[in-house]
């Protein structure tokens, strides 16, 4: 079992061996998956967004936005043909960022969750289990998403606002690399941190069982 998520030391940042913890994904008993990593990162295209990646990252230290760094790995990766598969609750926001990405020289693909209007029904949803029962409600369609970005040859693409579970079927259908602008939280703002860092106080009751 790996812990990386509560270890106290971190020394994989400093590379001190001396004070890795025995289930270190770092040590030599997982050799096997470092060199598999190392040997991935070979392929031309995983080279290219790991590199590019690690040039963001210090070209936006604590500088620049999220979407700034967005638009700039794209350029860098040569990536022209942007996708974005994004939640109809968040119309408005995917017309300021279809915007902002053509106003920066990227073509922008953009399809809405409820693309092909399949209704609710093909996934045997019952009447009481829809949000608005007694009407017609299609289904998202996560996978018909990433299906049309493909076959618009898409070269990156953007996740904008959609539910959990839906953006992994996006994710796993998409051809091209993809990128998470934002996350849906329709009680937070589609901020799903502001949850983790109440965690200690407010929102306490509602994250941990009862004891």
């Amino acid at each position: 079992m790996y812990t990386c998520g509560i270890c106290k030391v971190h020394a994989c940042r400093t590379g001190d061996r001396e004070k890795m913890p025995k289930n270190c994904p770092c040590l030599e008993k997982d050799q096997d998956v470092i060199d598999k990593s190392k040997e991935l990162y070979k392929n031309e295209e995983n080279a290219k967004i790991a590199y590019q990646s690690a040039l963001i990252e210090s070209w936006g230290y604590c500088q620049k936005t999220r979407i700034e760094e967005t638009m700039e790995f794209a350029k860098r990766c040569g990536y022209k043909s942007i996708g974005v598969a994004f939640c109809v609750g968040l119309h408005r926001e995917m017309r300021l960022l279809h915007n902002i990405l053509t106003a920066n020289g990227f073509d922008v693909n953009s399809v809405v969750c409820k693309s092909g209007s399949i209704p609710k029904e093909e996934l045997n949803i019952k009447e009481e289990q829809k949000v608005r029962p007694c009407t017609y409600e299609p289904m998202c369609n996560p996978i018909g998403q990433a299906l049309y970005l493909n076959k618009a040859k898409t070269d990156f693409n953007i996740l904008l606002g959609l539910c959990v579970g839906h953006d992994s079927l996006v994710i796993k259908h998409l051809d091209a690399p993809v990128t998470v602008l934002a996350a849906k939280d329709r009680v937070l703002g589609h901020n799903p941190l502001a949850a983790i860092y109440l965690s200690e106080g407010y929102y306490g009751k509602k994250l941990y069982p009862e004891k």
